[in-house]
């Protein structure tokens, strides 16, 4: 009697463990969209939505541009946002390296500068997306790619991303765990399932409900 209601307590707190699991989906893309495609602002901004709804949380490089617009999606669909930043503080931060503070529900202050803050926020990360993306943006992907971590190029926005399959064949390293496509909802959910492989603990199942429809509920 004791072990099974031992056993039943264990259940439940898995199970109340687990409706707090979340995929972590990092977004990496060009501060500066000049280069980019004119639609990449608004593919960003629906990428992040479609983060949240696949119950995920938005992680980025706390920047402008690609995945600032991530960000900003993310929080219109009523999810979480997080930032993980290069500068030490939130004064460095905002007047230094001149980045935002709004659409973020925490910005990590790591001091690590650019370099060091594109390996914290792959390791941070479950998957990671490239869309558009300039130098910086390259070395958030080879650092995925190292770390045999999923990623997702969102094709047809400009960029170094338009690079990639280019850069995978003329490296013989393997075609990594790469999905390419042109739909954000359908990157995103290819991504997902190649995430919920290696998911050592099962992700709850999620139902999504826009914000102004009411709360979001878990299956």
């Amino acid at each position: 009697m004791k072990k099974n209601i031992q056993k039943k307590s264990l259940n439940n707190q898995n199970q109340i463990v687990q409706s707090y699991l979340k995929y972590k989906i990092c977004v990496s893309g060009s501060a500066d969209t000049t280069y980019c495609s004119d639609d990449a602002l608004e593919k960003s901004k629906a990428i992040g939505h479609y983060i949240v709804e696949k119950n995920g949380v938005v992680v980025t490089g706390a920047t402008t541009g690609i995945p600032y617009w991530a960000a900003i999606g993310a929080k219109e669909a009523g999810g979480i946002s997080i930032g993980i930043s290069p500068a030490a503080s939130e004064i460095a931060h905002v007047k230094s390296y001149r980045l935002p503070v709004d659409y973020f529900d925490l910005i990590m202050y790591t001091g690590f500068e650019y370099s060091g803050r594109n390996l914290l926020l792959v390791r941070s990360s479950d998957a990671i997306i490239e869309i558009c993306g300039r130098i910086g943006t390259l070395n958030e992907f080879t650092i995925a790619f190292e770390d045999q971590k999923p990623i997702g190029v969102l094709e047809g926005c400009g960029g170094t991303s338009v690079m990639i399959r280019e850069i995978i064949e003329k490296g013989h390293r393997g075609s990594g765990k790469i999905i390419y496509d042109t739909d954000p909802k359908a990157l995103v959910e290819r991504l997902i399932e190649v995430v919920d492989k290696e998911k050592v603990i099962p992700m709850p199942k999620y139902d999504y409900v826009a914000p102004r429809s009411g709360k979001r509920s878990r299956g």
